[in-house]
């Protein structure tokens, strides 16, 4: 049987999600992000017992299909830009198209009626948290920062970064309280 959960967006989600399942006796095929396979089916009491478990984690099991979708793009969009660094071969509809299956129409009309926003402006925010993040580590420049995110230029980043946050990125650097948000919250 298939779980679908929402949340679950990085390698640690993983392995406490497969801990917990597993302190339930279950007997897992394969975790995935968003995606649990067990080997044997669950019933509908052990499911509810599971979902509220997992809720104390931060975690929400998913049913329908639609937000079966929608958790699938978040993922999708969050590995790109927090693991791959938003570098792409080819442009992002076109590789959630692939990825996913069906017309990137489909899935955009999808997204934005259920989550009030577009995809674009959803990797958008992305990609300005994982600035928010590396300008937090003062490792790089704010001109490397702008190639390692697959932005044309500084200006565009900068633009972008203060259109979102409302600072500029050497503001928000100098800001005592940066206020990051949360994957899940955006």
């Amino acid at each position: 049987m298939t779980l679908y959960i929402k949340n679950m967006v990085c390698s640690r989600c993983k392995m406490v999600v497969k801990s917990e399942l597993e302190k339930f006796g279950l007997q897992l095929l394969s975790v995935e992000l968003g995606e649990v396979e067990t080997k044997e089916p669950i019933t509908p009491e052990q499911k509810r017992n599971i979902a509220g478990h997992l809720n104390s984690f931060g975690f929400e099991l998913i049913d329908g299909k639609k937000s079966r979708i929608i958790d699938k793009i978040k993922t999708l969009i969050i590995e790109l830009v927090h693991k791959q660094n938003a570098q792409l071969g080819t442009n992002l509809s076109d590789y959630l198209s692939v990825q996913l299956s069906q017309e990137y129409s489909t899935l955009s009309n999808l997204f934005s009626e259920v989550e009030d926003t577009t995809i674009e402006k959803y990797f958008i925010n992305q990609k300005i948290e994982k600035v928010k993040e590396l300008l937090l580590y003062d490792e790089l420049t704010l001109s490397e920062m702008a190639f390692q995110m697959n932005y044309s230029s500084v200006a565009y980043l900068s633009n972008q970064f203060k259109k979102v946050t409302g600072f500029s990125p050497s503001h928000y650097k100098q800001l005592k309280d940066k206020k990051r948000k949360q994957i899940e919250d955006l």
